[in-house]
């Protein structure tokens, strides 16, 4: 992900989450050494974005988005086998991430790519009030 492609990542965090990170945020984030964004292109525009801060051998995903229009077409999956590429290239062994306990699309995709329900964090959520799964993903070293 580059500066080039924050309109239209915005907008798709707009009109997928209730509580929407916003332009500046998400500049923010890229100016920081420990994170990692990808956005994956179809049909020559951005159909979704993910991304993680790294912490030595851990990354925390904390964006994964994809337009409406682009869903059930793999395009989640393939950018969080990406950014999980570049960051174990970068030395991460183990992912974390929080999903909405109602989001079972994003958890049946995220057990798919051999994430473990942990944990929960109750409330998590806001807009409406929800709680999260915490799951995680380990290789071995």
């Amino acid at each position: 992900m580059e500066e080039r492609d924050l309109d239209r990542v915005v907008q798709i965090e707009e009109e997928n989450f209730s509580v929407p990170w916003s332009r500046k945020s998400f500049l923010d984030s890229l100016a920081l050494s420990h994170t990692l964004y990808v956005v994956a292109e179809q049909q020559g525009q951005i159909a979704g974005y993910c991304g993680c801060y790294q912490i030595l051998e851990e990354a925390e995903i904390v964006n994964v988005a994809v337009d409406k229009a682009f869903r059930r077409r793999g395009v989640g999956r393939q950018m969080l086998e990406e950014l999980m590429r570049l960051g174990k290239e970068r030395g991460s062994f183990a992912y974390t991430l929080e999903v909405r306990a109602g989001n079972v699309p994003a958890i049946h995709l995220y057990e798919s790519l051999g994430f473990k329900s942990l944990g929960i964090r109750k409330n998590f959520y806001e807009k409406p009030t929800e709680d999260a799964i915490i799951m995680w993903r380990h290789w071995s070293v």
